[in-house]
């Protein structure tokens, strides 16, 4: 990539300063599922102009300039371990794209002159840059379900945030929000009604980008929300150096005690997070691969079947390549939503087990596809009446969940799309059993596959093995047992076909060994005992955090093997970025 010396535009100047970390460019447009990955080759700092190179073997790319202008997120990782998160995002920037070879192409953009964007309704909107942060808490449904954010632009027509990707199952475009609170680092914070504009996903770490238009502001409001926009607009200026007569930070920008404690726990929890392995964040993409799917059919009235089976494919690729790393990768999801980590586990060991049975089965893709689909009716039942998946249900709410593959159906029926016969009898009657007791037709013994036979044995020993609806996770053990017990419910043939594959002590579980160490199980030997765990936390020392793997020679050294316990009892979890 090309530098100029001089820093006259203040964009490029921007984009410089994120180049300098690990980053990723991604341009989006509205109507089309994936964002597409960009290098930036050029950049000059004194006219803006910025040079992307592309790969894409596609002949639609053209779908991705509206009327000559590009949009896209450059997200970078900084800090000491990659994992402080910032992004930039520019909308409606000219663009000329030059076809270079078969499947690379040069995009030449023009940048902005300045920071401060123009919006159609007249009023500036302010990005929060080069570090500026703020934090956001959305009331969704009053006095029902918070979400909490981080400001990205601010006007006096409103904000962009953004959020966890898992939080967004509950919001939808032209939705009115109750609150909207933004807290700025020096302890002030405004209050407004909002209306949400567009939503979308942002960057790959597992994050949606939110645009809410402030509604029903008194005088009062206005007037705090203009001071609040200027002196964001005067830190923006001084950060990137377009303002020569700033010599200081404004007042809003200067954290206070509370937030110096809040950015120092995050920082600690973040690290944890750099540790992952490449396998492990192929897992972790693919369940956000499945909410950003949910997305565009909750808010675009659109079926982004590339990016389900992509997902599928990744499953396959990934056990295909190292089936014990999959395996342990899986327990990574503990931290996603329950409808997304089910699906996710639920289709990672339904890919295993049918490639362990014929590598060449015809039926493993469209199989997969149906399990990763069928828990999507969940997330699509949020509503006022079922605010939050998260919550013990009541009997009114648990009722209106067990409607979730009608709702799944109907979805998939408006937006035009009719999976193959495989695909839609996983999505209908996996929750079917043996004899009769399942939903929602209630079927038999003599009416379900043998397919359908080892889903349904999967999906038991899952949801028995996780916390759920209040109830605590059971132990592998405990749960073979349950389903064992539970009548002719299920195929007892798959039952121990299940526990020959993974054992008492499952890839993935967490163990407890009488030195007072927590370790996750790596490997399992052919008795299905742990031969390579990875060590995480003595408990002697319980706020210290370590990182060990050690193999079968050195297990006598931190004890006895003594059971399989329940990571969120010991504040084991995974942190996002």
């Amino acid at each position: 990539m090309t530098l100029t010396a001089l820093y006259e535009n203040p964009s490029a100047n921007v984009i410089r300063s994120l180049l300098q970390h690990t980053n990723e460019l991604s341009i989006y447009a509205k109507e089309v599922p994936y964002a597409l990955k960009a290098d930036v080759a050029e950049l000059d700092l004194t006219t803006g102009r910025m040079v992307l190179e592309i790969e894409y073997a596609g002949s639609d790319i053209e779908r991705y300039l509206v009327d000559g202008n590009v949009s896209f997120d450059l997200e970078a990782l900084k800090g000491t371990h990659a994992v402080e998160r910032e992004t930039y995002s520019l909308s409606n920037v000219p663009a000329k794209l030059i076809k270079t070879d078969s499947t690379l192409y040069r995009l030449e953009c023009q940048l902005p002159e300045s920071v401060f964007v123009q919006e159609n309704r007249g009023a500036v909107r302010i990005p929060f840059i080069l570090g500026m942060q703020a934090r956001v808490n959305l009331e969704v449904y009053l006095h029902e379900l918070n979400v909490p954010g981080r400001l990205r632009n601010l006007s006096v027509g409103g904000c962009m945030i953004d959020i966890d990707l898992a939080e967004s199952i509950a919001i939808n475009v032209d939705q009115a929000i109750p609150g909207v609170t933004l807290e700025f680092p020096n302890g002030e914070s405004f209050f407004a009604e909002g209306k949400v504009r567009h939503i979308r996903s942002i960057g790959s770490h597992g994050y949606a980008a939110l645009g809410i238009q402030f509604i029903n502001l008194a005088t009062s409001q206005t007037e705090a929300l203009f001071q609040f926009v200027n002196e964001s607009e005067r830190e923006a200026a001084f950060r990137t150096g377009s303002n020569d007569k700033l010599s200081n930070h404004s007042p809003l920008f200067i954290a206070g005690a509370k937030e110096k404690k809040m950015l120092q726990r995050e920082v600690q929890e973040r690290e944890k997070r750099a540790r992952q392995s490449p396998m492990e964040r192929g897992v972790i993409d693919v369940a956000h691969q499945l909410q950003v799917g949910l997305m565009h059919m909750r808010n675009n009235s659109l079926f982004p079947s590339e990016i389900f089976y992509d997902c599928v494919d990744t499953l396959r690729y990934l056990v295909e390549q190292d089936r014990k790393a999959f395996l342990y990768a899986l327990a990574f999801l503990r931290d996603e939503p329950d409808w997304v980590r089910h699906a996710v586990q639920v289709a990672g060991q339904l890919t295993d087990l049918l490639l362990l049975r014929d590598p060449h089965d015809a039926q493993v893709r469209e199989a997969v596809l149906g399990a990763l689909l069928h828990t999507m009716g969940k997330p699509l039942l949020i509503s006022a009446e079922l605010p939050s998946l998260k919550v013990t249900m009541n009997p009114e709410q648990k009722a209106i969940l067990r409607g979730h593959v009608t709702k799944l159906c109907s979805k998939l029926d408006a937006l035009g799309w009719k999976p193959s016969p495989t695909c839609r009898a996983v999505i209908e009657q996996a929750n079917e059993r043996l004899d009769g007791s399942g939903y929602p037709a209630g079927k038999r013994e003599e009416q379900l596959s043998a397919l359908l036979r080892l889903i349904a044995v999967i999906k038991a020993i899952n949801k028995l093995m996780h916390s759920r609806n209040g109830l605590p996770p059971r132990a592998p053990l405990d749960a073979y047992r349950r389903v064992h017990e539970a009548g002719s419910a299920y195929d007892k043939t798959v039952l121990v076909e299940y526990i020959q594959v993974y054992g008492l002590y499952p890839i993935g579980s967490l163990t407890k060994y009488s030195g007072g160490f927590l370790a996750w199980v790596m490997d399992i030997d052919n008795k299905g005992m742990p031969n390579q765990v990875h060590i995480v936390k003595n408990l002697r020392f319980p706020d210290t955090n370590i990182s060990s793997v050690i193999g079968q020679d050195d297990l006598p050294q931190i004890g006895k093997l003594q059971e399989i316990v329940n990571p969120s009892d010991y504040g084991v979890n995974i942190v996002k970025i």
